[in-house]
């Protein structure tokens, strides 16, 4: 079972930025795509960024050009930059890291306990 762990979250106003982190208990080298997903009280989570292990990004478009996803592999880390922090961004944050474990496409999931991120107008 992976261990994974987010941090960095915290309570900024509107046009703030922030980094969340994400550390797992392998080596990242290891996941085919990391994933950075939050949840707002009372809505569905849902994916803001990804990123594969060959360096491919993808965000969703109410984040696009505001957060950027990056991975160290030295440091055994996930990084997601939010700039120009809008309350609507209010959420818990998980760290999500997939692995593909045969090959008819299976993959194993581990999700981290989530950080809180506020902003306040």
């Amino acid at each position: 079972q992976v261990q994974v762990m987010e941090s960095g979250g915290g309570l900024v106003q509107s046009g703030g930025s922030l980094r969340l982190s994400c550390t797992t208990s392998r080596s990242i080298l290891r996941f085919d795509l990391m994933a950075w997903y939050r949840q707002a009280p009372g809505k569905q989570r849902e994916l803001v960024a990804s990123i594969t292990s060959a360096g491919t990004t993808e965000y969703s478009d109410s984040v696009k050009d505001r957060f950027t996803i990056s991975r160290d592999n030295a440091k055994n880390t996930m990084y997601l930059q939010m700039n120009s922090l809008k309350p609507e961004d209010t959420a818990v944050y998980y760290c999500s890291t997939k692995v593909v474990v045969n090959v008819e496409g299976a993959v194993a999931t581990s999700w981290g306990q989530g950080t809180q991120v506020t902003v306040s107008s």
